[in-house]
């Protein structure tokens, strides 16, 4: 294997070495992907190993990632726009906010369609603001007044336009004023800030998106991080076909799973029943992984 990967190295390293540009001919690449070897190697090395699905490579990363929106735990999704999907969801959960079809969700009428699709797709209710012209950014003149005439609104949601925010001071007041519930969409802002403190890190969730024009990539793929450990699990189950386990990559195969309680009387009609909780599926989910290879 190793000599395997040092040819790789050695001809990604010769390839970027006689790659040319010739002004007036070729195309100005503003944003896209920039593998060096190391990206290359890692990734023939994952393959060379047979680990298909999420395993080592993408726990590390998991527990790694949230740190740059201020978060103590993280998901892995295989989209930015599954990222968003998943904090929405999240909150329709019994184990946590339990929030019902109908539930009032604020957020700008101009944007991207993943940020407003996941509010429609649980059943919520988008109360629209409009936005600044000079910034793109949601108007909280409006916002407010949105507040005030739908003062059952739960949420609030909206992406952080190219990375730039909006007043996060008033904002965050408008959000403990009125006890509302915000969720970042981080997918341009991974490393803003906002007065020294990390976009993503005011929410309590943030999503991010590794889409090939964004900060970092995976060809496709996405993030959700938050601050409790509840969230995370919901989240991850979502994720997961709405798996109650929480039991993670290669270290399912563990005797009990890293829970240490997987086989135990998971069903309160059948309180003398031993089942596995890998297999017992607590919420309605979906399949939201990338794979290893992309970890």
């Amino acid at each position: 294997m190793q000599e395997i990967l040092k040819l790789v190295d050695k001809y990604i390293s010769k390839k970027h070495a006689e790659k040319k540009w010739e002004a007036g001919k070729d195309w100005v690449q503003y944003a896209g992907p920039y593998f060096t070897s190391a990206e290359y190697t890692a990734a023939v090395k994952t393959l060379l190993g047979e680990w298909l699905v999420l395993g080592a490579e993408a726990i590390k990363f998991e527990r790694k990632f949230p740190k740059l929106f201020g978060k103590q735990y993280g998901i892995l999704t295989n989209s930015g726009s599954s990222a968003n999907l998943l904090m929405m969801l999240a909150l329709t959960s019994k184990r946590g906010n339990g929030f019902l079809k109908g539930t009032k969700v604020i957020t700008p009428i101009a944007g991207f369609p993943t940020t407003i699709n996941p509010i429609l797709q649980v059943g919520f209710v988008p109360i629209f603001v409009d936005i600044e012209l000079n910034t793109l950014n949601l108007d909280l003149d409006q916002v407010e007044e949105a507040c005030i005439k739908h003062p059952d609104a739960k949420i609030i949601t909206f992406a952080h336009v190219l990375g730039n925010p909006p007043n996060m001071n008033r904002l965050m007041e408008i959000v403990e004023k009125y006890n509302l519930i915000l969720l970042e969409d981080c997918c341009d802002a991974l490393g803003s800030t906002y007065k020294g403190q990390m976009l993503g890190s005011y929410g309590k969730m943030a999503s991010c998106s590794f889409y090939p024009a964004h900060h970092i990539t995976m060809g496709e793929g996405g993030f959700v991080a938050m601050n409790d450990q509840n969230t995370e699990r919901i989240v991850r189950s979502f994720r997961e076909w709405g798996r109650g386990c929480y039991c993670v990559g290669k270290q399912n195969l563990l005797e009990n799973g890293t829970c240490d309680c997987r086989f135990n009387n998971w069903l309160p009609a059948l309180p003398n029943e031993i089942f596995d909780h890998k297999y017992v599926y607590e919420e309605i989910g979906y399949n939201l992984k990338p794979i290893e290879l992309q970890a």
